[in-house]
């Protein structure tokens, strides 16, 4: 079998001005990256009447055995391409830490691949590095002001900016930065973020437009003074100067399939610390342009789609029409106690066991009133009896289901699911949220426990009551809530798998992120800079003399 980067660089690749021209982008609305890829100058388009059929997709927990969200979601695009329809799919830009981590990158598998995939797992057309950059550009300006006197009367012990970079580095969490000379600067305690938990990545992907980007970004709160006052980028005068950095990352980037469906790709905030998904304007430039638009949110249902909908749908007021649950048969035995090492052996008890994790997420989709189609994304070694089990429990419970196999059959495999999601975008649906703006923080923070995770109730840690009281203080406490939680687990607890019952979430940190608009609330011992493996991707990565890469996911 040929490996991924192999398929997709064998892959015939159309003129990105000919997969632009197809869905009525012209040239001089284009900004080239060679022949391949391309920026949109969204602000040229024309204004057209939006068919409204956003089609989200997500999953059950992830595991080491893989469920293939962004697989699906490309295959779905490419299968409801094949029916007919005008479609693009939304998704979002690898993170290099992934990429040369234990993850992968994010540009799908098989023959359900965004190409030129070697290229968008690397730099791409540099959104990452110019976030990297705008983040700390703010955090240079944060220790200059305390250098040059500290005017703003800054808390050496209160700054909440980190600084950031694109790479997994645990050594770089917690730091002490200008030690030595008093000429490196005033000494303090520091630590670095991944790029993707950035809240300028944040912010960029809930923009409506440069100047709006620029209004979010003066917003951002540095950290506090004495007083216990929030510090902005507005109070440290640089929102010009970051929002200049960003000036060509805020454009979408415009990519395609190995069947050519479109793609647009841009921005990609991590979904266990931010809020996992594309750019707003990606989506809505796509909404504008195609009849269907299939995008995804990270990870589970637990944390993708519900911030996928109580943050970027309400800020967007976006209304997707279908949600897609992608479901393996591998990750389901995992969850009913598995091994990675025996999921190759046929076990339906176990299957039976895990399949409450699919319940749960089911349940939590059905709260929000929005049509759904339950896919089980087939691997080799699903045995009939496992595939049968799991589609006669679907249909049981009156759970429309499809079988997705795009990873090995492209547009093909994915025929049948396509058919009933388009169904699914023509039945009514009655979008709803979990929580209200007007409740109460710690009543959003338990609506979103008991109705998403199935738990019991939230433990609040002294520092993060600390944190709550100043951010009520300074009038961001009826802001909309940003949870950070372990993906492999309902829970906070990344071993307890399945759907636990009768569980408590610490919440042991509040934090504002007043230019993206929400509260981002840490619970258990979630990472916002992860760390390599013992053996990572990098190690098995190379490039001869002729430019020819291997071993990249």
């Amino acid at each position: 079998m040929k490996s991924d980067l192999d398929i997709a660089t064998n892959a015939f690749k159309k003129d990105i001005r000919v997969i632009a021209k197809e869905i009525g982008i012209s040239e001089d609305c284009l900004e080239l990256y060679g022949n391949d890829k391309a920026k949109v100058d969204f602000n040229k388009l024309d204004s057209r009447k939006t068919q409204e059929n956003l089609i989200l997709v997500t999953s059950i927990n992830p595991t080491p055995a893989g469920e293939g969200k962004s697989t699906t979601t490309i295959g779905l695009a490419d299968g409801i391409r094949a029916l007919g329809e005008s479609v693009i799919a939304c998704l979002r830009e690898p993170s290099l830490g992934p990429v040369f981590g234990l993850k992968g990158g994010a540009t799908g598998g098989g023959y359900s691949q965004v190409i030129p995939m070697e290229d968008i797992n690397l730099h791409f057309t540099g959104d990452m590095h110019a976030i990297t950059t705008a983040n700390n550009l703010i955090c240079a300006t944060i220790d200059n002001h305390i250098h040059h006197g500290n005017e703003l009367d800054i808390d050496l012990n209160n700054i909440t900016f980190k600084r950031v970079m694109d790479m997994n580095d645990r050594s770089l969490r917690e730091i002490t930065i200008a030690q030595g000379s008093k000429f490196n600067g005033i000494e303090r305690k520091d630590g670095f973020n991944i790029s993707v938990a950035s809240e300028i990545m944040a912010i960029l992907c809930l923009s409506s437009d440069l100047m709006d980007f620029k209004r979010r970004i003066s917003n951002i709160i540095i950290g506090y003074n004495a007083d216990g006052e929030a510090i902005t980028v507005e109070d440290l005068g640089i929102k010009g100067a970051v929002t200049v950095i960003m000036k060509d990352a805020i454009k979408p980037n415009l990519v395609q399939t190995i069947e050519h469906t479109p793609v647009l790709m841009h921005g990609g905030p991590f979904a266990n610390i931010a809020h996992g998904c594309n750019s707003l304007i990606a989506t809505k430039t796509a909404l504008n342009l195609a009849d269907y638009v299939v995008t995804e949110a990270g990870f589970g249902a637990d944390l993708g789609s519900e911030k996928f909908i109580d943050l970027k749908c309400r800020i967007g007021k976006l209304k997707p029409k279908a949600i897609v649950i992608v479901a393996t048969i591998r990750a389901l035995k995992m969850h009913g106690g598995l091994q990675k090492s025996e999921l190759k052996k046929c076990n339906v008890g176990a299957l039976e066991v895990g399949v409450s994790n699919l319940e749960k997420h089911i349940d939590t989709i059905k709260q929000y009133g929005i049509n759904y189609v339950i896919t089980i994304n087939k691997f080799d070694s699903d045995s009939e009896l496992e595939i049968d089990f799991l589609t006669q429990w679907c249909k049981d419970n009156k759970h429309e289901v499809a079988i997705s196999d795009c990873w090995s059959l492209g547009s093909k495999g994915c025929i049948d699911l396509a058919k009933k999601v388009i169904k699914a975008c023509n039945t009514k649906s009655n979008l709803q949220y979990i929580y209200e703006l007007e409740e109460p923080f710690k009543v959003k923070v338990q609506h979103i426990l008991k109705k998403v995770y199935g738990g019991r109730d939230v433990v609040y840690t002294n520092k993060a009551l600390s944190d709550l009281d100043i951010i009520t203080a300074n009038g961001f406490g009826n802001l909309p809530i940003c949870m950070a939680k372990t993906p492999s687990s309902l829970s906070d607890d990344a071993s307890l798998l399945g759907a636990p019952q009768n569980f408590d979430i610490t919440v042991t940190k509040i934090q504002v992120s007043a230019g993206a608009g929400f509260l981002v609330v840490f619970t258990g011992n979630v990472m916002t800079m992860p760390g390599l493996g013992k053996s990572p991707a990098a190690m098995r990565i190379d490039i001869d003399s002729n430019g020819i890469i291997e071993g990249l996911f």
